[in-house]
């Protein structure tokens, strides 16, 4: 009995411990096959799809890589005179700060160019600026623009056709010389110093254009000098009066001026070239 039950105890024992080992350990190759080599190992292991943390870190290393790269290529380019001698280096620099002091120079000149191109722009602008006024100026006093401004309206009635250029031409010369700078007579005949007059059959011709009365005499200037000017003993009015005509001044204080003369070339004349 002893003995039956020793054999079924060994025998389970045996049995029990032999399964075990057996699990754990790797299976062996099977007679007459070759181990595999390293390689096949390798081949087998690409063959197999990779994980999730393979990709991440094939990725990193491939950024690394590129990074190394770019880092040996710069180093290369800023290692560019590192081999150069001193003298190469001594006039490197020398090229370098003579083409700084043209690039300076050039750059001056040109600042000065702009300076000189804007203030003759200047005068030139204030050169036509003072032109212009002058020629204002002068075609008001010509008579070739027409004008606007205060003066008087001196209005001279002739019932008995006494009035004529001797009394008219008076009146004319006193409002120059008060400081009449544009003068028209019945809104048709401007007067300058080139105006003519003559007595016609039933009024006056003033440069060649029959006027009657009443007499209507536009004058732009200080409207109280104007006035004042036609009004003393002896003067205009006196000399109107005294013929048996009537002479009514109104200071204004817009009067305008519009007829104009076309300019005439001088046939004797000419400028005279001054030093």
């Amino acid at each position: 009995m002893s003995t039956d039950d020793s054999d079924d105890s060994t025998a389970d024992g045996t049995g029990d411990s032999t399964d075990d080992s057996t699990d754990d350990r790797a299976p062996e190759a099977e007679p007459g096959a070759e181990a595999p080599t390293g390689r096949s190992r390798l081949l087998g292991a690409l063959k197999k799809p990779g994980s999730r943390g393979q990709l991440t870190v094939a990725a990193l290393l491939a950024v690394v890589g590129f990074a190394a790269v770019v880092q040996v290529q710069s180093n290369e380019q800023g290692d560019e005179y590192a081999g150069a001698r001193q003298e190469d280096l001594i006039q490197l620099l020398d090229g370098l700060g003579t083409a700084s002091q043209r690039t300076e120079n050039e750059i001056a000149q040109l600042e000065q160019t702009r300076s000189s191109l804007r203030s003759s722009t200047d005068s030139r602008r204030a050169a036509l600026e003072q032109a212009r006024q002058q020629a204002e100026v002068l075609g008001i006093l010509a008579g070739t623009l027409p004008a606007l401004g205060p003066g008087v309206r001196v209005t001279v009635d002739d019932p008995t056709a006494a009035v004529g250029i001797d009394q008219l031409l008076n009146g004319l010369e006193e409002l120059r010389d008060a400081g009449a700078e544009a003068i028209e007579i019945n809104d048709s005949v401007r007067v300058v110093a080139q105006t003519s007059l003559s007595d016609g059959d039933n009024g006056v011709v003033i440069d060649g254009q029959q006027l009657s009365p009443p007499y209507t005499i536009d004058a732009i200037g200080d409207s109280h000098t104007l006035a004042q000017a036609l009004d003393f003993t002896g003067g205009f009015i006196d000399e109107i009066e005294q013929v048996g005509g009537t002479v009514v001044v109104d200071e204004v204080n817009n009067i305008e001026v519009a007829t104009t003369r076309e300019p005439v070339q001088p046939e004797y004349a000419e400028p005279s070239e001054t030093e």
